[in-house]
């Protein structure tokens, strides 16, 4: 009838999918059949809704409630529905129904642990899909929303729902290993949103650090090399190795050693492998070792008036000191590794020696010669002795570098060089020290005393010559008398008690020398002789009293001058 009318109407509803919804619609006092419409189409005849499963009319029907339920909305819910009275002619107005749509869980690609190597930026991406509306992405790190991602949605086939992607970028100095970063999607559907998170895991070649101890050390003690690494993925592999050479017999993270010299200057390196690559460190020992030679210096032979140049090289440690002297010099001629002598002379030639010292470690030297090449030197007695009637023999000594290329001996008219002429003989004889050249005569005539002899060297640098004279030697026999237990040599004929209680001081082997006068009865001539050794045995043996005398060494002989006066002695 014309007083038929809705007193309720369904209204426009919003509803998450998967809740259930009630459209509601209520006409007093109708009773004839009620049509519920989505988009236009009849859902079913009264409260027969056989098509739709979800789909119920709820209410009481005598009082006019004809309510629409669905449950768990989906969204092929979404649409525009009218409640009809069909034989009243009446249709509610339109009521939309909208289905909200949850996103899908977000989720981070390459999650949920991230990895990434050291140095290089962080890319995230995260997607959710299947949202109506489409969700909004957010960022979280430490509670802080993370500003600057990018964001695209893309509408799925069925043009209702909507997927939506995020792309976060950070630079290398904005992340850090171990972080968690939540990538969070929400729309109307659920406001707080869904999340996900992933954790920055930061990949790097192993960190190392090499240890040494102790430091300094003594050559020969022993050191301990310790190689901590820190490395993410884990380390999987030491290598050792020694001045580049690999040590096999070590493969964990400590390597002891007894050290020398070689650990100063070859380093000792730790290789530290992880899957991403190696790290290696080497380290130096301090070791403290006693001077070694490293460039050994060379004999020069140079000519006369050249520079002669030596170079000595030494490493040790702690830093050594470097002493040029030439031998039996006490004389400091360089302090450098090279000693230069300018213009050398021949007096220049000998040893020399260069001596490193590291302070409280040790000490070394290195000898070198230097031979001067030059003109001969002659360095002769000029009056040599001869027993008249006797062979007699003059000595020529010859220092030469080169050595000598001729050796002469010249007297009135004869020069001879080798071998024997009449009287004369010629013999060399070459020594470390030079070359001795021997002039020998056989039975001494006196005109042999009144001759003038030269001897004459020559090389290719020059000559020298040296005149000797040949002096007559007295003819006096000498014995060995026994005075006070001590041998002491006197001339024949003298007497006994010359050595006069010379024994207290024999046992400390002082050598005395005498000049002894005495009268040979047998010639009737006044003789002065110089004693040899009047105290001290050439042999160790027992004297008289029973001490052992012993031979004085020479250079700490002390010579002591003193007359004596003897008695004279008859013919025996």
């Amino acid at each position: 009838g014309s007083g038929t009318m809705f007193s309720q109407q369904p209204q426009d509803l919003v509803v998450v999918a998967g809740q259930p919804v009630t459209l509601p619609c209520t006409i007093p006092g109708y009773h004839g059949v009620v049509l519920w419409i989505k988009d236009g189409l009849a859902l079913g005849v009264g409260r027969d809704l056989s098509g739709y499963p979800r789909y119920t009319v709820i209410g009481d029907h005598s009082s006019g409630e004809h309510h629409l339920r669905i449950q768990h909305a989906e969204l092929m819910d979404d649409a525009v529905f009218e409640c009809q009275a069909v034989q009243a002619a009446m249709r509610s107005r339109p009521a939309r129904l909208t289905v909200l749509v949850p996103p899908e869980n977000p989720v981070i690609s390459g999650g949920p642990v991230v990895s990434l190597r050291a140095g290089d930026p962080l890319n995230l991406t995260c997607h959710t899909d299947n949202a109506k509306p489409p969700a909004s992405i957010i960022w979280i790190r430490n509670g802080e929303v993370l500003n600057g991602a990018m964001y695209s949605k893309t509408l799925l086939r069925e043009g209702r729902r909507e997927s939506t992607v995020s792309t976060l970028y950070l630079s290398p100095s904005n992340i850090e290993t171990g972080q968690q970063i939540i990538c969070k999607a929400s729309n109307k559907a659920v406001p707080s949103g869904k999340e996900t998170s992933v954790t920055i895991d930061i990949q790097h070649l192993p960190l190392v650090n090499l240890s040494v101890e102790p430091q300094p050390v003594l050559e020969g003690n022993l050191v301990k090399f310790h190689c901590s690494a820190k490395a993410n993925p884990p380390v999987t592999l030491y290598r050792w190795a020694k001045g580049g050479s690999i040590i096999k017999e070590v493969s964990g993270d400590t390597y002891e050693v007894i050290v020398d010299h070689s650990f100063f200057s070859e380093p000792v390196s730790c290789e530290v492998t992880n899957p991403l690559g190696s790290t290696n460190v080497s380290r130096n020992v301090d070791v403290y070792f006693g001077p070694r030679m490293a460039a050994e210096p060379q004999s020069l032979q140079v000519d006369l008036g050249s520079d002669a140049v030596f170079n000595c090289a030494w490493t040790g440690n702690p830093s050594l000191t470097i002493v040029w002297m030439k031998r039996g010099s006490g004389v400091v001629l360089s302090n450098e590794n090279l000693l230069t002598l300018k213009s050398v002379r021949q007096e220049d030639a000998g040893k020399y020696v260069c001596r490193a010292v590291v302070p409280r470690v040790g000490a070394g030297e290195k000898e070198v010669s230097l031979t001067v090449n030059g003109p001969p030197t002659i360095s002769s007695t000029q009056t040599q002795q001869a027993l008249h009637g006797e062979k007699g023999q003059i000595k020529c000594f010859i220092r030469s570098t080169p050595p000598p290329d001729r050796i002469a001996w010249s007297w009135k008219e004869t020069v001879l060089e080798s071998g024997t002429s009449g009287r004369y003989t010629v013999e060399t004889v070459t020594t470390e020290e030079g070359v001795i050249s021997t002039l020998t005569m056989s039975n001494i005539v006196p005109a042999d005393f009144q001759t003038i002899y030269n001897c004459t060297a020559w090389n290719s640098f020059g000559s020298d010559t040296e005149i000797i004279r040949l002096k007559e030697q007295e003819d006096i026999d000498t014995e060995y008398l026994p005075v006070h237990g001590i041998g002491c040599r006197q001339p024949d004929l003298m007497c006994v008690h010359v050595c006069v209680s010379v024994s207290l001081i024999c046992n400390v082997c002082i050598r005395l020398s005498l000049i002894v006068l005495c009268r040979v009865v047998a010639s009737g001539r006044d003789h002065r002789h110089r004693g040899g050794s009047f105290c001290c045995p050439h042999r160790p043996h027992w004297n008289h009293r029973g001490i052992l005398l012993h031979p004085f060494p020479e250079k700490y002989a002390t010579f002591l001058f003193f007359p004596v006066v003897v008695m004279p002695v008859s013919a025996h």
